[in-house]
């Protein structure tokens, strides 16, 4: 986690606790002047609204605009909403991706269900009580928006009749050669399953063995060394397993090996060995012996940034990637996935193979711990991005009912989104299922068989520039 998420997670621990305070306060005083029952009572209500109402994590306020600069020369067409028709004056092809910028506004209702905005046959959830602009995913609505017959409509909450549609061109990325980074297991499925089962030519690297919170090994008798290297030898087995359910064969798959949450300790003292913060391993060839590719860290095994910076640039010489599928650097706060990328930013600029663009994506984020909102099956509108970005396009390929059930097959193969969730998390669900109107797959209790099941995948298009020519 990052340090600014750190920070935002502990105010809003501290405005909780304030919260109670205050309740306390007030049904101390309130006991005062009524029975002795209804203190408990009180107490239970307020727990239930909380639970049901006030206990997501948006670490900023709903009425803040989103903010998104696409690159120059965007094609943009100014739409009006006509009597929940979007009416467009501009050309654009099947294929592209098509954002539209809109301001929306909460109804009252919309403070207690998500407000939602029905695309079509699409729908995209937004914050409770959300009052400003936001970036909606119209990506494989061309053929109803070209015609004029494609509704968008507000429910628990209105759109402004003027917009503008963004229109973003890119290449088919999945006819090209792609090299796929993974901090951990299942993040390239989470991100990019529905593109790497259908792409030509597709090598994913998967960085860590994923061995920490082995909490569910130690149920089974293991001791806390025991249980956290049996889940690092199960995770790095689904590293190399799962992809073959997308049709990428295991010689296509590699597993780096190096320890869970130390990725950012190595990148400060690249020379030092990080082991396992819980298995008590320091040696990466331990997992390695599957991979079909030598490496040069399986020299010495040795868990420090040299060998993974090392390790990667190996894999770009060998797998000669046309795109790469990485962390958002920006977006993505997980202190690995940051890493991840810094140390693919670094084996660029070491090997002798460039590829020509990054494909980022956001499997967690600083600002809003439930995006993409809504249910499973239903598009991605555009994360909270109250901050300034960098200048990157968009690709959002579009995943058909076939391939989303695929997608949450292979989430269920992954050993770190089994099992049941926590007694709290469940009694939760059962809360705001009853009083939110919210729902959640059969396909898995996971929050990601949600959040990453969906009708789009989303992809920053950062290009890279070609390196300088030496004039002499």
């Amino acid at each position: 986690m990052s340090g600014r998420k750190q920070q935002l997670l502990k105010r809003h621990r501290q405005r909780k606790r304030l919260i109670l305070i205050g309740m306390l306060l007030v049904a101390s005083a309130l006991g005062f002047f009524v029975s002795w029952w209804s203190l408990p009572l009180f107490l239970l209500l307020g727990w239930i609204a909380h639970e049901a109402w006030f206990c997501d994590h948006l670490f900023y306020a709903p009425n803040d605009d989103y903010r998104y600069d696409f690159p120059p020369g965007t094609p943009q067409f100014p739409a009006i909403l006509n009597d929940g028709l979007l009416q467009v004056a501009g050309a654009f092809s099947a294929g592209q991706t098509l954002i539209l910028q809109v301001r929306v506004k909460s109804h009252w209702l919309g403070r207690f269900f998500d407000p939602q905005v029905w695309i079509g046959d699409d729908r995209q959830d937004l914050e409770r009580g959300v009052a400003g602009e936001r970036f909606l995913n119209l990506s494989g609505q061309d053929s109803a928006l070209t015609s004029g017959l494609l509704r968008v409509h507000g429910r628990f909450c209105s759109l402004a009749s003027q917009a503008t549609l963004h229109v973003l061109s890119t290449p088919d990325f999945g006819q090209q050669r792609l090299l796929v980074i993974a901090p951990h297991a299942d993040d390239a499925e989470l991100a990019a399953f529905g593109l790497y089962s259908r792409a030509s030519d597709v090598a994913i690297v998967t960085l860590t063995q994923g061995e920490i919170e082995a909490e569910h090994y130690r149920d089974m008798g293991l001791d806390a060394a025991q249980a956290a290297r049996l889940k690092g030898r199960l995770r790095s087995w689904d590293s190399l397993a799962v992809p073959l359910w997308g049709g990428v064969a295991q010689q296509q798959c590699v597993q780096l090996g190096y320890y869970c949450l130390q990725l950012g300790a190595m990148a400060q003292q690249p020379e030092r060995s990080f082991g396992s913060l819980e298995s008590g391993d320091s040696d990466i060839r331990d997992v390695r012996r599957f991979n079909a590719l030598s490496l040069p860290g399986d020299v010495d095994g040795q868990p420090n940034w040299r060998n993974l910076v090392a390790d990667l640039v190996r894999m770009l010489e060998h797998h000669r990637p046309d795109a790469v599928v990485t962390p958002h650097p920006e977006l993505d706060p997980h202190s690995d996935h940051v890493a991840s990328t810094r140390a693919l930013m670094e084996a660029i600029e070491l090997s002798t193979w460039r590829p020509r663009t990054l494909l980022l994506y956001a499997n967690h984020l600083h600002d809003n711990d439930r995006w993409p909102m809504g249910p499973a099956g239903y598009g991605i509108a555009l994360p909270p991005a109250i901050e300034p970005l960098p200048v990157d396009g968009l690709w959002s390929p579009l995943l058909d009912a076939p391939t989303r059930m695929d997608k949450a097959m292979a989430l269920g193969m992954q050993h770190d989104l089994q099992g049941r969730p926590p007694f709290k998390r469940q009694l939760r669900r059962m809360i705001q299922r009853l009083l939110a109107g919210r729902r959640w797959p059969r396909t898995g209790e996971d929050e990601f068989f949600r959040k990453a099941v969906r009708r789009h995948e989303l992809f920053w298009v950062r290009p890279l520039a070609a390196p300088q020519q030496d004039d002499h």
